[in-house]
């Protein structure tokens, strides 16, 4: 057995900060959690002394794309490298985002079932993945990847198979296809995006309440969340009232204060992503800054309402920019726009389990759930940037298994 000893807790439920408190692990769970002189440490555990510290869940961002590296479009089509290179590129993130104090992430699209194999088999280190595979939309959507020329992005490898679909029937076999090829989200889109091409943008529809519905059914029908690209106008109420588990953006909620109340009421998860048009209103294509310049100040009003009717909102960095091992940025921009630092760190553990569907594993430190732990030398309910600061981060487990170790090293004892 193995004990952290001495830490402030914060447990990701949003409780009280339990302050120098022991958790005792058993393998891959915790078995004990509580003030250092409550839990009794049985012969032979190895005691880590954590003191001054804080020790909290491992990390959750809700909506990464660990495969994607820019917005080049050579990058984009898969035509700037082998194969073989953007693989170990993408291995590398996962090492990455591993280290960055991540221990589980929600893919919403570019990753196959295989990188998730390998971690789960221990080939390769790496966060817990939850993967939606493809992103599902009908022609002329986000997953309709067309060049301004015309050309079609390819889809030679089956294991990503295009997500175009139109009409109730093949939208139901689509959701069966990303299933079969092993998503375990599915994901779609009810409206363009700040990224989308010219002419499809935050505001403008995509798929009609059948097929969303039909999507949905099916997804519930095998089993599977959904997560929805939607940032406004009517595609965003549309995906709200069908009854998707979670609204990726919602840029433009506030524009229609009544989403934000369905939402709360139908256990609907908000993924905001301020990250993404962070970077986008700096450095994307002259179209894409415009639209996000255009949303940002709504995007902000949105976040407070939703806050205010009671939906859980959670961090996801939609890549950020493809700047990877970097995401708590998600989580400090949270705390910018307006959520208290014990929300924001919920946004990343216990809220962000719920919405991954992972609760009863992961998200709070308490007993019998996994060990995917965090140590930070700092306060982040003081100085939220600690989170993203690599030097403070002393210590990454994931299922009991040390990912990172950066603590003290204590010198011996001298032998009398």
């Amino acid at each position: 057995m193995k004990a952290l000893v001495g830490a402030k807790l914060i447990d990701g439920t949003g409780g009280p900060v339990l302050n120098d408190a022991t958790v005792l692990i058993d393998g891959e769970r915790i078995v004990e959690v509580g003030p250092r002189l409550a839990v009794s440490l049985p012969p032979r555990t190895e005691e880590v002394d954590v003191s001054g510290m804080t020790l909290m869940p491992g990390m959750i961002d809700c909506h990464d794309h660990l495969a994607s590296k820019d917005y080049g479009l050579a990058s984009r089509m898969g035509y700037d490298s082998p194969l073989s290179l953007q693989h170990l590129r993408t291995a590398k993130v996962l090492e990455q985002t591993l280290e960055a104090g991540y221990t589980c992430v929600r893919d919403g699209g570019g990753l196959d079932a295989g990188f998730k194999q390998a971690v789960e088999s221990g080939l390769y280190p790496g966060p817990r993945l939850v993967i939606s595979v493809a992103i599902i939309s009908p022609t002329g959507g986000l997953a309709d990847k067309v060049t301004a020329s015309g050309h079609c992005y390819p889809h030679g490898d089956p294991m990503i198979p295009s997500g175009v679909a139109d009409g109730d029937d093949p939208v139901r076999a689509k959701v069966r296809e990303m299933c079969r090829v092993g998503a375990d989200v599915v994901k779609f889109a009810t409206t363009g995006g700040a990224s989308s091409r010219p002419g499809h943008g935050p505001l403008d529809i995509a798929f009609g309440p059948k097929e969303v519905k039909a999507l949905i059914d099916e997804s519930r029908a095998l089993g599977r969340r959904t997560m929805c690209h939607a940032v406004g106008g009517p595609g965003l109420r549309m995906c709200i009232e069908a009854g998707a588990n979670s609204v990726e953006h919602g840029s433009y909620l506030a524009e229609d204060p009544d989403l934000s109340k369905m939402m709360a009421g139908e256990g609907i998860f908000l993924v905001p992503t301020f990250e993404i048009y962070e970077y986008h209103a700096t450095l994307s294509a002259p179209h894409m800054q415009a639209r996000s310049r255009a949303l940002m100040d709504i995007h902000k009003e949105s976040l407070h309402q939703a806050l205010a009717a009671g939906v859980k909102v959670v961090a996801g960095t939609d890549a950020g920019g493809y700047v990877h091992g970097d995401n708590a940025r998600e989580v400090q921009i949270l705390v910018e726009k307006g959520m208290s630092t014990m929300q924001a760190i919920q946004s990343c553990t216990g809220w962000a389990a719920e919405c991954v569907g992972l609760e009863k594993d992961i998200g709070t430190i308490s007993k019998g759930k996994y060990a995917d732990l965090l140590v930070i030398d700092g306060d982040p309910l003081k100085d939220i940037e600690a989170l993203r600061r690599p030097d403070s981060i002393k210590l990454v487990m994931k299922g009991g298994v040390t990912a990172v170790d950066k603590l003290p090293v204590k010198e011996a004892e001298p032998v009398a």
